[in-house]
């Protein structure tokens, strides 16, 4: 988990953390608040403030716990065939943010880091499930560019997280009146896009 100023004493930060997640277990983060937290953890909201310089910084540091719980989830699968990988990873995506909506809302909701550190780690994070993605897509189809095997990966990824998006706001509709399930059109959308990305013979 990344850390404030090393000055800081990690003890409270790991308080203020787990305040946070205890919030966002029940709460949306717009109910949450800087002096809410210092109540929690015992401490004054400008403790808080010296501590992380302001409120936004402070939830950035949340995102951050969320973004490595998301990679946490991921890498424990290891899975050798690539669609297995790539089903694996959409139904992993949706079941973090099943689990943990509040925390989810928050980390696509609200604007990450522009600079620094806390955006240095934000970003590599990111890029490392791109990443991940981009090399299951070329294992597939090993004539992709490198270039087309980004931009796939972007846009695989962008359908996906639509539709965990629409799963969490029950947004997806119904079918002979049972909710379509998000599983099942994960895997539609996967099977339709490798079946093409085969057939195209790299052609994107």
């Amino acid at each position: 988990m990344a850390r404030p100023r090393q000055h800081v004493p990690e003890e409270l930060h790991a308080r203020v953390m787990t305040a946070c997640d205890d919030w966002l277990k029940e709460h949306p983060v717009h109910s949450l608040s800087l002096r809410s937290i210092a109540r929690e953890v015992g401490c004054a909201p400008s403790t808080l403030l010296k501590l992380y310089g302001s409120f936004g910084n402070l939830l950035q540091y949340v995102n951050l716990q969320t973004l490595e719980g998301l990679r946490g989830s991921i890498e424990e699968m290891a899975l050798e065939s690539p669609d297995e990988r790539l089903a694996a990873l959409a139904h992993a995506y949706w079941h973090f943010a099943h689990q943990y909506p509040y925390r989810w809302q928050l980390l696509f909701d609200y604007p990450l880091a522009q600079e620094g550190e806390l955006d240095q780690r934000q970003n590599s994070m990111i890029e490392g499930l791109f990443i991940r993605v981009e090399a299951t897509l070329k294992e597939i189809q090993p004539t992709l560019s490198e270039l087309d095997a980004s931009r796939m990966a972007r846009t695989l990824w962008g359908s996906v997280h639509g539709l965990v998006h629409l799963g969490l706001n029950e947004r997806l509709g119904y079918w002979q009146g049972q909710p379509l399930e998000v599983t099942e059109l994960l895997d539609q959308l996967l099977r339709t896009t490798l079946a093409g990305l085969r057939h195209l013979g790299g052609r994107v």
